[in-house]
């Protein structure tokens, strides 16, 4: 297996298994957010570990030559990131432009930033969320991630060597780099708001320079050049037990955490990242066993490739995946992602990254421009590689001209995998369908069902206000919803005569109590109250619990969840049916379920309903009431 660390310096091994499990851990979470649901943290992981490796490099370099050299730490990172990315870029860009145009105007913003290297910061101003977004997701929407780790690559060796001049003493550089990790930490969770999109505290630099930082307080003082080759057994024995627990930490964090959790953004990411460190700390020791099994073959393989991994799995898992999926992951395209990923990868590795990072474009160079030609047939890795940077050169400057045809333009919000901590960008808007006129079509999935209650036995006095004819049936019935209820108004409106839908587009949850306070004030509220909300985000337990209970003593609650090809739509889901339990006056509608194997039902973001899906839809919410 070769040695990626280069000619120089100690290879660390399991540090590689390391990147392994944080990989694995985000392809899966992509896969199926619901099987992983803390997966991104894979993120956090990769932040440490290079926090650690670069400043460990600085370290090394200021104390041999008593200062740093830019220039070629910048080549040396050029070479190790750009080649494969470039290539990456190239074959997005033209497959989009062969396959699927109706991306190009969205692509063309995403390519710049992605070569500039400020995609977080493009998506943070742009208010794209990572984690709430509908239509087409940007294939370069992962890139985020390295964005952040380049800008740490571009600033870190000034501030490094200001420390080692002005702070030479080990403590002393390490408190200013914690003391910077700290307040890192304490702007995520200031800016953080529970109960909303947390994606500008996710993407944001200077939210998530921490994780950096305490891999680099970590390379202070715990160079990996002055470890000690040998332990005493209990030395040893203690330093495998902190690892090996930490690494637990790690791998429950990833498990049993998500996206939506408060406690991550206010102090969960840095428990993570200071319990990755430690690994760090283990796994970078020569004597530790733990970075022996960690070093096992199979993962280092993984971990070695983990940079070409992460570049490739998302472009194919998004540009792979249906629009519309209600029958749950398909296990044989996952496997084809999962394999067209490492694949790709590896050949990456091979042909790309190697050669070059070893100078094959130099000697090529070099070669042509002194016409010393040793044969007729190039090298097969040198001119892989001059291949596919004359193609990323080709496509990448020729893609922001192709011509759209008017009628093929798609303006979508791309993201990464995940707006309401900022002025939100309505993510629904531009996908919502237009039911039409709400004249039966012939294609109810299901049997139609009766507009009119069966009436009560002789004797019996339901609870609640008396049966109403079928012509007032929706009076005093009340709707609150965002755009998925729009398609379905016309639909209900033929169902529930009378019925007051107040929807809109981008709502979310939080939103409600305010509709709910200027109904009251209009004396607008009906007996019966439809809630259907969840679709742009999820939303604190406690929020809807205060929301039904502003309710007061209507006769019934509806709740209705949701169906949306999102990390949020099980929590969301989850929270509906706990809290519906909870509250004795209330219905639960299970759209999930209902939709489930009915792609016909929705739109092309899969989230919006058609003609029938609408009419199915409000058959199902019309059932509801008075039930």
């Amino acid at each position: 297996m070769p040695n990626p660390s280069g000619a120089s310096g100690r290879y660390m091994a399991g540090l590689d298994g390391l990147r392994a499990l944080a990989v694995i851990a985000v392809i899966v979470y992509h896969l199926d957010p619901g099987r992983v649901p803390g997966g991104l943290l894979g993120v956090s992981v990769f932040f440490v570990l290079s926090g650690y490796l670069i400043t460990n490099l600085l370290a090394g370099e200021w104390r041999r030559n008593g200062r740093i050299e830019l220039k070629p730490f910048l080549i040396r990172r050029a070479r190790r990131l750009l080649p494969a990315m470039f290539v990456m870029l190239a074959v997005v860009a033209a497959w989009i432009a062969l396959f699927d145009r109706s991306r190009l105007p969205a692509m063309q913003g995403d390519l710049a930033a992605a070569v500039l290297y400020v995609s977080n910061w493009w998506l943070v101003f742009r208010q794209v969320s990572y984690f709430e977004s509908f239509g087409p997701l940007s294939p370069l929407g992962h890139l985020w991630s390295l964005a952040v780790e380049e800008q740490f690559y571009l600033l870190w060796p000034f501030l490094v060597a200001l420390g080692f001049r002005y702070a030479p003493r080990r403590g002393q550089l390490t408190g200013l780099i914690a003391a910077g990790a700290a307040v890192s930490a304490l702007a995520m969770a200031l800016i953080y708001e529970p109960g909303t999109d947390p994606s500008r505290v996710y993407y944001g630099t200077d939210t998530r320079a921490f994780g950096l930082l305490i891999g680099a307080a970590l390379a202070i003082v715990w160079p990996s050049g002055k470890l000690p080759m040998s332990l005493s057994a209990r030395s040893r024995a203690a330093l495998d037990s902190v690892g090996g627990a930490a690494l637990l930490v790690v791998l429950g964090m990833i498990v049993w955490t998500n996206e939506y959790d408060a406690f991550l953004y206010r102090g969960g990411m840095v428990v993570l990242s200071i319990a990755a460190a430690l690994v760090v700390a283990a796994l970078a020791h020569p004597a530790s066993r733990l970075g022996g099994l960690m070093g096992w073959k199979p993962l280092r393989w993984v971990g070695i490739r983990s940079y070409g991994i992460y570049l490739w799995h998302y472009p194919v898992i998004v540009l792979t995946k249906p629009a519309v999926q209600t029958g749950g992951a398909d296990p044989v395209l996952i496997i084809v992602q999962i394999a067209t990923s490492v694949g790709l990868a590896a050949f990456s590795w091979r042909f790309i990254e190697q050669p070059i990072r070893h100078g094959a474009v130099r000697k090529l160079w070099m070669k042509w421009r002194n016409r010393k030609w040793t044969g007729r047939r190039t090298p097969g890795p040198q001119l892989a590689a001059m291949a596919s940077m004359l193609l990323a050169v080709i496509i990448l400057g020729g893609a922001g001209a192709v011509k759209v045809l008017p009628g093929e333009a798609y303006v979508s919000a791309p993201v990464a995998a995940t707006t309401p901590p900022f002025p939100q960008q309505k993510p629904d808007s531009e996908t919502t369908s237009e039911p039409g006129e709400p004249e039966p079509t012939g294609h109810v999935t299901e049997p139609p069902l009766p507009l009119h209650p069966s009436p009560p036995a002789a004797g019996h006095n339901p609870a609640g206000p008396p049966p109403q004819a079928a012509s007032d049936r929706g009076k005093g019935v009340t709707v609150i919803g965002d755009s998925v209820i729009l398609d379905a108004e016309p639909y209900l409106q033929k169902l529930l005569p009378g019925i007051v839908v107040d929807g809109k587009v981008g709502r979310q949850l939080t939103q409600a109590a305010d509709v709910v306070e200027e109904l009251k004030s209009k004396n607008g509220l009906g007996s019966r109250v439809i809630i259907e909300l969840g679709t742009n985000g999820t939303f604190p337990k406690k929020k809807l619990e205060s929301l039904l209970g502003s309710l007061g003593d209507v006769h019934q609650i509806v709740l209705v969840n949701t169906r949306v090809p999102r990390p949020w739509q099980d929590e969301v889901n989850s929270t509906l049916e706990e809290v519906a339990e909870s509250f004795p006056n209330t219905t639960l509608v299970d759209w999930y379920a209902a939709s489930e194997d009915k792609n016909n039902l929705f739109a092309a973001d899969g989230v919006h309903l058609n003609t029938e899906g609408a009419e199915y839809y409000a058959s199902l919410v019309a059932k509801a009431i008075g039930s």
